[in-house]
């Protein structure tokens, strides 16, 4: 390759101080254009690990007349895009509350949201007019409630709470809005989808019912689903009919999903990370397979002791949680585990335990080191 003076680049030294320019310029471009392409690719893989939906010191509180209920007070977790996180724990911990809090869908009065940040793609949420929070539910952020009985309106067809969501969020007319529900409907397994559109909740059966709900939820193509113990009211075989489903549109369609469930063997299945809550707090939170194979916190270990297993081939008898969640309107500055906990020491009756790492992407909130095997 030759310059305007009939040199060859990168071969003469006698070559003009504008030649040499030139030369560096058309290096510098040859290099750019070799690593632009891996740039790229690295800021993808870096974004694609950034929380897309991250809680942060979560306080979340009922004013009654028997006190104040700290159903959630100072949580935090954060879920990537097409990551799945499972949230675990007794009834009445605070995952349900927790959820609720990031629509703001917490009943006011008594619920009150005091404290912390809900933050999507960078904004918290908790500054959003109540306009901007009506846009981002069901568009950006969609739920599956625990009760879809209760969630579907039982005056109004399928067709209509559906196409209610497309033409709101998506500006569809009504021809529009049929043919996505239709086509809704059949994504999530519903027979005869077109002939079901005029239906009450009423005429579907419980798992259909719930079927419903997924196809409502992804209705906008969401970023975040979040799914508030969707297979509670229904059988096994439903149940693992939309653990299916959930897996495979999450695949398809890159969706980040928050799982709230007691069941831990379905967050084995389905998830990629897990948090485990107890009396309003994150006790322990890792990824799925390194929480299965060293949990580290007591209520971790009891949870998983009094589940049976498939893979024991010895009788072994069930070890039961003794004792009761505590009452979350009284102020302790204990853990609140040690009550219920055999390894508890003074330490855990006087001073309540912060959430530490412990190692690579494992917390715990725990004075003590008594390690573990599920």
């Amino acid at each position: 390759m030759a310059c305007n003076c009939g040199h060859r680049l990168g071969v003469s030294r006698t070559a003009n101080p504008q030649s040499r320019a030139l030369i560096g310029l058309a290096r510098w471009m040859a290099m750019l254009e070799t690593t632009l392409p891996f740039l790229r690719r690295l800021d993808r893989e870096e974004q694609s690990l950034k929380p897309l939906l991250e809680i942060k010191d979560l306080k979340t509180h009922f004013f009654t007349h028997e006190g104040v209920v700290k159903a959630v007070d100072g949580v935090s977790y954060g879920v990537a895009p097409g990551e799945a996180l499972g949230i675990v724990g007794e009834s009445g911990c605070g995952k349900s509350v927790s959820a609720l809090s990031i629509l703001r869908l917490i009943p006011n009065p008594p619920g009150r949201i005091v404290g912390g940040k809900v933050l999507f793609e960078g904004e918290d949420l908790l500054n959003y007019s109540a306009k901007q929070m009506r846009s981002l539910r069901g568009n950006k952020i969609a739920m599956i409630f625990q009760d879809p009985m209760t969630s579907l309106n039982p005056v109004l067809t399928i067709k209509r709470q559906i196409g209610e969501t497309l033409r709101l969020h998506k500006g569809m007319d009504a021809r529009q809005a049929r043919k996505r529900t239709v086509e809704l409907l059949e994504m999530v397994g519903i027979p005869s989808a077109a002939s079901r559109l005029d239906d009450y909740p009423h005429q579907f059966s419980g798992g259909m019912r719930q079927r419903v709900m997924i196809a409502m939820a992804l209705a906008c193509e969401p970023q975040v689903i979040i799914a508030d113990e969707p297979t509670t009211a229904v059988d096994v075989t439903t149940q693992a009919q939309i653990i299916d489903l959930v897996k495979e549109l999450r695949a398809n369609l890159k969706t980040a999903t928050i799982w709230i469930t007691h069941d831990l063997g379905v967050v084995a299945g389905l998830c990629d990370k897990m948090v485990v809550m107890y009396a309003g707090h994150v006790v322990e939170a890792a990824t799925v397979t390194e929480l299965y194979k060293r949990p580290l916190h007591p209520y971790t270990l009891g949870l998983l002791h009094s589940i049976p297993r498939l893979d024991d081939n010895e009788k072994t008898k069930l070890v039961p949680i003794d004792g009761l969640p505590p009452d979350l309107t009284e102020d302790m500055a204990a853990c609140d585990f040690w009550p219920r906990c055999p390894h508890a020491q003074d330490i855990c009756r006087s001073e309540r335990p912060e959430l530490r790492p412990v190692a690579t992407g494992h917390e715990k909130a725990c004075w003590l080191d008594i390690g573990g095997t599920a």
